[in-house]
């Protein structure tokens, strides 16, 4: 019998049966037909190398932090080789991609400063402690730390 299982995809793409399943009721896999008749494999869905290559672009587009909704326009685009639109989309991901490295820079640079304030053996509780008590004190010593 050729074709995976659900099972077998899912291994395949690293990912459980419950994710494939929810990809498919987004749209973004197909789900194939179950076969009938005699013979037919029990009836269980089998599905091929382009399905799980699908998946596998998937994973990857969301570990570039690209939405459920993108990676669907991304397939879509996939469909009429709309390249300016794609290159759109993977500009848009970058700008995003860099304005949450600075946040985390910033909440690196912060940290850095709470840790080294906290070893500073000055009088009163760890800085570390009493800044995430508030998070009006955290924004403050976030914006001081730049």
């Amino acid at each position: 019998m050729t074709g995976m299982t659900i099972a077998a995809l899912a291994r395949e793409g690293g990912v459980g049966v419950e994710t494939v399943r929810y990809y498919q009721r987004r749209g973004l896999l197909d789900e194939p037909d179950r076969p009938t008749g005699a013979g037919a494999g029990g009836g269980i869905r089998r599905y091929g190398t382009d399905d799980a290559r699908r998946l596998r672009f998937i994973r990857s587009a969301q570990a570039a932090g690209f939405t459920l909704e993108q990676i669907g326009e991304l397939l879509a685009l996939d469909a009429t080789d709309d390249r300016a639109r794609a290159r759109q989309l993977a500009h848009e991901q970058m700008a995003a991609l860099d304005a949450k490295i600075a946040e985390l820079e910033q909440a690196r640079a912060s940290l850095r400063r709470l840790a080294s304030e906290c070893g500073s053996g000055s009088a009163g509780p760890c800085q570390i402690l009493t800044a995430f008590d508030s998070p009006t004190e955290w924004g403050r010593f976030r914006l001081r730390a730049k």
